[in-house]
């Protein structure tokens, strides 16, 4: 009988036991994965960045919050989550293999002025992305949006050049904050609990509804939106902008056409570098440099990538055959890392008259968003 209680009690152990296993195993298994509990700081992050397809797990149950994530690794969540675009050109990193599970992503991202490598042919394939990197990587994948300063850090004086614009964009819009002590730890390595926390709220907030387009012509006023595109990114821009607006659009053709050759500025004497080194090649004639009804606009957009740190000079002639005089003239660029510059100033000087806003630099693939919430900033849109 004492032998029986013994076996019940153990038995009764025994399933207890199993039942907080149960319960233990089912709370991180919510997640997805085992190494994932599911009152983790980023299991939220974890779910949203799996069920997007942002990242998977590093093994058929685990994640490995507390690993690096490499460059690499970045390069391919935003390929993926750019839709895989197809790939024609590589950007020759000796450090990437051709044929790799990254090769499209890397070349993309260099492409797009994303990721831009380290110089001398390097991409830096496996090295661990740093904070200040993934913060830089997401500002340009964004458009390199500019932003009030943000609070300073502690250690805001070792934030490297190059990433302190977009260290205060990742603060403003909460995608991402610093560690205790109000330090940001630039050079600290991101870990993939912390890329997944920071992707899932950069995807959020880029998702998230933007608020409407006030509607410009509820001031009786009439938008112009012209432009000149040479590879088609700042065409893609302008009719957007066009579209939001109700815009009329406007399109500056070069007499005589620049061909993907001419536009080469990699290939030694191309005709953007002659017109580049000889700065009378660049009266470059238009096809047409007047609007008819030009009279008829209050505001007028222009549009142009930036070529050499200013506007791309077949503009020159649209903006010297008009006059801007009583109208609001807003410049926008795309490029794939330079900024807007005083390209924007350069052209008020060439104009000599209009008032002329600040203008804006968009990424070579700006998205309906971001028009749209360059546009809402833009008070001349507004009631």
């Amino acid at each position: 009988m004492k032998n029986l209680k013994k076996l019940l009690c153990l038995l009764l152990a025994v399933i207890m036991l199993l039942a907080m296993s149960i319960k233990a195993f089912a709370a991180a298994g919510d997640t997805g994965f085992s190494d994932v509990a599911q009152g983790a700081w980023y299991a939220a992050a974890v779910t949203y960045v799996r069920d997007n397809n942002l990242m998977s797990g590093t093994g058929d149950t685990a994640f490995s919050p507390n690993a690096n994530t490499s460059r690499a690794m970045l390069a391919v969540i935003l390929y993926r989550a750019s839709g895989s675009p197809e790939v024609s050109s590589s950007a020759g990193f000796t450090d990437a293999a051709d044929g790799a599970w990254y090769t499209d992503a890397v070349n993309w991202a260099a492409e797009g002025g994303i990721i831009s490598g380290y110089g001398n042919g390097l991409f830096g394939i496996n090295d661990p992305l740093t904070r200040e990197q993934i913060a830089t990587i997401l500002w340009r994948y964004a458009g390199s949006n500019s932003a009030s300063e943000a609070q300073s850090f502690a250690d805001e004086s070792t934030i490297a050049s190059y990433a302190s614009d977009a260290v205060d964009w990742v603060q403003a819009n909460g995608i991402m904050s610093g560690k205790p002590g109000n330090f940001f730890d630039p050079k600290g390595n991101a870990t993939r609990a912390e890329v997944a926390t920071i992707l899932s709220n950069y995807m959020q907030m880029s998702s998230a509804e933007p608020e409407p387009t006030p509607d410009p012509e509820g001031s009786n006023s009439r938008v112009l939106v012209a432009y000149f595109s040479g590879s088609g990114n700042t065409e893609a821009a302008a009719e957007m902008i066009a579209e939001t607006l109700d815009a009329d659009i406007f399109e500056l053709v070069p007499a005589d056409a620049y061909t993907e050759a001419d536009l080469n500025w990699t290939v030694s004497g191309s005709r953007v570098n002659r017109e580049h080194d000889n700065e009378a090649l660049r009266n470059v004639e238009l096809v047409t440099a007047t609007v008819s009804n030009w009279e008829d606009y209050d505001t007028v957009l222009i549009g142009y990538p930036i070529w050499w740190g200013i506007a791309a000079w077949p503009v020159n002639e649209f903006v010297l055959s008009n006059d801007f005089t009583g109208k609001t003239v807003i410049p926008f660029c795309t490029s794939a890392s330079s900024g807007l510059g005083q390209s924007g100033e350069l052209l008020a000087e060439m104009a000599g008259d209009g008032n002329w806003l600040e203008g804006h630099r968009f990424s070579e693939r700006p998205s309906q968003s971001d028009i749209q919430s360059w546009l809402n900033s833009l008070e001349i849109f507004g009631e």
